[in-house]
């Protein structure tokens, strides 16, 4: 196995999570980029029967985010599988001093900061059990919200057979203006993008998202959120727009993520002009509509649920939609990872 084996330290979120720094081999503006692999691991005795005990979930935020969902870690560890979250480089535990906040020219530069996460991953397996990652039967399962699972079902059609199961968090599949939208912005967004790909394009987010999980009590504690995740999100770049709108092409095209993928929703949208008190019950980001359009063109077997009162993050949404959101990934888990061995 290449590279050496990561050293993991005590993670910001305090036991049981932990975090390794990895080094891409990719210099920025500023110095070498970094991304950060933060796990929690199940007891191993207690998960050797547990259902998902022989698999890896590796989680992907979305745009101006990082990892911070103790829950969600604890829904897979309690079923037996290995967590793992990566902040990717220029978010949260990987931004450095200098860094553009969020920034890529190409969604596919992310296949480097998954790789060193899927290695590190690998190491891991390897120091337990003696036998060398995924040859020893275990399984890969993606999951990503928002911009970071458009990231993950491009990089499942890209990497056929590595992945068993693709779960997505109201993934940004599609532009908030419509396939139409895109395709008349998109021209003056790809030749700003060539001129100025870092320069400054006015802001959108007016911080009503933020201020429905203030409401809602699901926003993250820690003196980095206000970095890390800022109020009214990272300053949007136009290489960064292109980027993600070639990814949103590349989805209206039609992919093929290579295994069952499920993509949760909220049931409806509230436009974000003006606070509404609905948006602390619906996505105040995307238009959910579009994203379930867009998602049956991800592969064969893509299964859509609508979750009623959900946010954009809908495991950080009202109780009630939340329970209902785990309940509906248990449901999907127990049909489709059902214990290999």
């Amino acid at each position: 196995m290449a590279g050496p084996s990561p050293t993991w330290t005590p993670d910001i979120l305090g036991r049981p999570f932990q975090q390794t720094t990895l080094p891409l081999g990719v210099e920025g503006l500023h110095g070498p980029l970094v991304a950060t692999l933060v796990r929690s691991i199940p007891n191993p005795v207690r998960s050797l029967f547990a259902p998902l005990r022989d698999i890896d979930v590796l989680y992907v935020h979305g745009w101006s985010d990082y990892f911070f969902q103790r829950e969600l870690a604890r829904f897979w560890t309690r079923r037996g599988a290995r967590f793992y979250a990566l902040d990717l480089r220029r978010y949260g535990r990987s931004l450095r001093e200098g860094d553009t906040p969020g920034y890529i020219d190409s969604l596919d530069d992310y296949d480097v900061d998954i790789a060193a996460a899927l290695t590190a991953m690998e190491h891991e397996e390897h120091s337990t059990s003696g036998r060398p990652g995924r040859s020893a039967g275990r399984r890969l399962v993606l999951m990503g919200h928002s911009t970071g699972g458009l990231t993950l079902c491009l990089w499942a059609a890209r990497h056929p057979g590595r992945v068993a199961a693709l779960v997505m968090n109201s993934p940004w599949l599609e532009l908030q203006l419509g396939a139409l939208g895109r395709q008349a912005l998109a021209p003056l967004v790809d030749i700003r993008a060539r001129l100025d790909p870092r320069g400054a394009q006015p802001g959108v987010d007016f911080g009503f998202y933020t201020r429905a999980q203030e409401e809602i009590g699901s926003l993250p504690d820690g003196d980095q959120r206000l970095r890390w995740r800022p109020d009214r999100g990272f300053p949007i770049a136009p290489g960064w727009l292109s980027a993600v709108m070639q990814g949103h092409r590349r989805v209206a095209a039609g992919i093929d993520v290579g295994c069952p993928a499920l993509v949760l929703l909220s049931t409806r949208s509230t436009p974000p002009l003006s606070w509404k008190e609905s948006m602390t019950s619906s996505d105040s980001v995307l238009v959910v509509d579009d994203i379930a359009r867009a998602a049956i063109r991800l592969g064969d077997l893509v299964t859509i649920a609508r979750i009623d009162g959900a946010i954009h993050d809908v495991f950080l949404s009202l109780p009630h939609a939340r329970e209902q959101a785990y309940h509906e990934l248990d449901r999907w888990l127990d049909g489709y990872l059902a214990p290999s061995v």
